[in-house]
């Protein structure tokens, strides 16, 4: 049988961009392996990325809404493969690698904390030199991952990851869909979610965004990634008429929702709960010991109870201050 990783990597030649980030010629891996006879590199990063237990543990991590009673409500999950859906569309019509920018859409927040960005906020505050999701997310892939061994991805992989939501550009035109892409998805699935919870409406949004972008979630979308694939060269981004509606629609978001009480009332509760738990877990360290030993001795306890706390699900970060804080019921006879 041919290799057929070969031919994929032949095909992209043929087929992609001078622009794109072709597989074969990938900076490699932190340790080099022996390729893989079907996949591409990339492929295999997505792959890995896919069945981590990092990865899985996002559908019980919170978007926006802190335990919503819909299903309908975003999770980091369902968050994560809408900014994949959207950045390989773009990646497509551009003629880029699809691959790379799946990959990078799919383990761009493996390292967010549970409760969303309330629980970022609160590890910031606690572990010495900062807590940020898109370290973290670079950290899981480097090295939390598969027992401290990591996922050993490609550079390329990493980069866009580390990259996807502020400093320096990432690298490649792959990552940089991923940092736009990311931020077209968040915008417009948290309108749509907040117009379910009734915070706002739809006639909210003012009026000269609605008839730029559109009055549906579908328009606005539609429109945000025409503006990218028309517009996008040597760097991805919009016109500058869509850049100038997309910040006043960004603005409005954070006026109306993410700063709004209903949204995030419960934030006060959350910094709370890791606050003791992380105090309680410094001053306990054996109760995670056993599971971080490898953690613990290389970069020592405050980082390590970080890493623990920031790879729990909402429901499980619950349970584990329940055990330590919460009285249980005697059960005599």
């Amino acid at each position: 049988m041919d290799n057929i990783r070969e031919n994929l990597e032949k095909t992209e030649y043929k087929l992609l961009s001078s622009k794109a980030c072709k597989s074969a010629d990938s900076k490699g891996r932190k340790i080099p392996e022996e390729k893989c006879t079907v996949r591409t590199e990339f492929q295999r990063d997505r792959d890995r990325i896919i069945h981590s237990k990092a990865f899985r543990r996002l559908k019980h991590k919170t978007q926006v809404f802190i335990s919503p009673e819909s299903d309908h409500y975003r999770t980091r999950l369902t968050h994560t493969l809408e900014v994949s859906q959207i950045s390989r569309t773009v990646a497509r019509a551009l003629r880029l690698n699809e691959d790379l920018t799946e990959a990078i859409a799919l383990g761009h927040d493996l390292g967010h904390t549970p409760y969303g960005h309330a629980g970022e906020r609160a590890l910031d505050q606690l572990i010495p030199g900062g807590f940020r999701h898109f370290d973290q997310s670079v950290r899981v892939c480097e090295y939390l991952e598969k027992d401290f061994r990591g996922l050993n991805l490609t550079a390329e992989v990493l980069n866009g990851i580390a990259a996807h939501t502020r400093g320096e550009l990432p690298y490649t035109l792959e990552g940089q869909i991923v940092r736009v892409c990311d931020k077209v998805a968040y915008i417009n699935h948290d309108i749509d979610d907040a117009c379910r919870a009734g915070i706002i409406s739809e006639e909210d949004i003012p009026i000269e965004i609605r008839d730029y972008f559109g009055y549906t979630k579908a328009k606005r979308i539609n429109t945000m990634v025409l503006s990218l694939i028309n517009n996008s060269d040597d760097i991805i981004g919009f016109d500058p008429q869509t850049q100038e509606n997309f910040d006043k629609l960004h603005e409005f978001l954070f006026s109306r929702v993410y700063f709004n009480p209903v949204a995030k009332g419960e934030e006060d509760k959350i910094d709370t709960l890791i606050g003791q738990l992380y105090s309680y877990i410094i001053s306990h360290p054996e109760v995670f010991y056993n599971e971080y030993k490898i953690d613990i001795e290389r970069d020592g306890l405050q980082r390590a109870a970080g890493d623990y706390i920031a790879g729990m699900t909402d429901q499980y970060l619950v349970a584990i201050y329940e055990k330590f804080f919460v009285p249980r019921s005697w059960q005599g006879n």
